[in-house]
């Protein structure tokens, strides 16, 4: 397919709103051990929090109080998470710990074994009919969660995310 015919594919498919082609970041990393990979996740859902609860804060200065967001970053510059909770429950009524977890966590994907039945038709020797059957397929599916993957109850619940043959 030439430049041209796929950039008009592309365009056309372009969510409304978005100045840009959508992109996506990944990286391949090999971690010398389970412990590091497990530290590096949970720093990234730390940062994940941080993040949000920034986020809420700022977006809820600038919606809900009308300051411009120059104002906003200044209101937040050098605030910790304390500070920034209790702006959210002070000024707006906001309990940061009741937003949903796939805010405050981020979203994690985990393959699983997960069984899917369908219906097949099929023809049985010597039977003028054909007879219609449920059969059950495994497939390895990406599952998204919304959990706390910083300590050990999220890696004992997925043991199978650290095996050398997974």
């Amino acid at each position: 397919m030439d430049k041209v015919t796929n950039s008009a594919l592309f365009s056309k498919r372009r969510a409304i709103g978005l100045k840009e082609e959508q992109g996506f970041d990944g990286r391949v990393v090999l971690y010398p051990s389970d412990q590091n990979l497990k530290d590096y996740l949970s720093w990234r859902q730390a940062d994940c929090h941080i993040n949000n609860l920034y986020n809420t804060v700022f977006w809820s200065l600038v919606q809900r109080s009308g300051l411009t967001p120059v104002e906003a970053q200044k209101r937040l510059q050098g605030t910790l998470a304390g500070d920034k909770n209790e702006i959210l429950f002070s000024q707006f009524n906001i309990n940061y710990n009741n937003e949903p977890l796939i805010y405050r966590k981020g979203t994690v994907l985990v393959w699983q074994k997960v069984n899917h039945v369908i219906r097949k038709k099929i023809k049985i020797p010597k039977e003028s009919e054909e007879k219609e059957i449920e059969v059950t397929r495994t497939r390895t599916t990406s599952i998204p969660l919304h959990c706390d993957i910083i300590g050990d109850h999220f890696w004992d619940q997925h043991p199978e995310i650290l095996l050398e043959d997974s």
